[in-house]
């Protein structure tokens, strides 16, 4: 049977993302993404399942960076998942949860229900933790402590906790784009849902004389009618000014407009790397 990693431990929301798709595969919690991602190349799992982007806070930066610079996996898949983010305290304090003496969770969730953390507990402290699902965990293990946590309904049941104040982010139309990586890029097998579509990601590095470059690489596309949902510039790490871009297109890869985007693309003296052209799932 097999195996997918996430981000841990049980409960978050990357681990709803997985349940949400997969079906009949052992799932198995990390405690960090790039210990998730090196659980495929390390042949521990066969996908792992890391978070990319949160439509408020925007991209998971160590998640691109880690794939780009360390560990180039195949992306295979997405999931798009919506988030509530609700606040909840140990069964014990139910009747005094405005009092508590501090808050935990990741720090994306605290940026989401930033109105909420400073209406409510303007000057308690709030303690960043590496995800929601700890978060929760925590406040469940230290039952003496008077603390809460800001998390998903998923870990408040798992870890005994009491919801005392639901949907505390800021905005409602709050989603987190899911990656699912593969070291063959085998498609897909054993998902529960059909997926929505399909979407093809590059990465490109500019030419050494860049004045004007990334608006003809754009153009490459732009001719051809390709639509670009997201174009994204990420440091190289070589120095102040050297960037790369991260280019998704809303279309599978083709026999003839990708590619010949990307040779035009080449062409221009820019470097052009497919990192994946995956299915997309959207969970309602």
């Amino acid at each position: 049977m097999k195996k997918v990693g996430y981000l841990g431990p049980e409960a978050t929301f990357t681990h709803i993302a997985v349940e949400s798709v997969f079906k009949q595969i052992t799932s198995h919690p990390y405690r960090t993404i790039p210990s998730c991602i090196d659980g495929v190349t390390d042949r521990e799992v066969d996908y792992a399942v890391v978070p990319l982007e949160n439509a408020l806070e925007g991209s998971v930066n160590l998640t691109l960076d880690y794939l780009i610079h360390e560990k180039r996996l195949p992306i295979v898949g997405e999931i798009v998942l919506p988030i509530r983010q609700h606040f909840m305290v140990h069964p014990k304090y139910i009747d005094e949860w405005q009092n508590v003496e501090g808050v935990y969770s990741h720090p994306h969730a605290i940026a989401q229900c930033h109105k909420f953390l400073h209406d409510t507990f303007r000057n308690k402290p709030l303690h960043e933790v590496t995800s929601t699902a700890y978060a929760a965990k925590h406040v469940y293990e230290k039952e003496d402590e008077k603390i809460g946590a800001i998390a998903n309904e998923f870990a408040a049941k798992k870890y005994g906790l009491q919801i005392v104040k639901k949907d505390v982010h800021d905005y409602d139309h709050n989603t987190t784009r899911f990656l699912i990586l593969n070291q063959e890029n085998a498609p897909l097998e054993q998902t529960l849902l059909e997926h929505n579509g399909y979407k093809t990601t590059l990465m490109i590095t500019l030419s050494e004389n860049p004045a004007g470059a990334l608006h003809r690489v754009l153009s490459a596309f732009s001719w051809r009618n390709l639509n670009l949902s997201k174009i994204e510039s990420r440091p190289m790490k070589t120095g102040l000014g050297n960037y790369f871009f991260i280019i998704d297109i809303e279309q599978k890869l083709d026999d003839v407009l990708i590619p010949g985007a990307i040779a035009e693309i080449e062409a221009l003296g820019c470097g052009v790397t497919l990192l994946g052209s995956y299915p997309y799932y959207i969970i309602k």
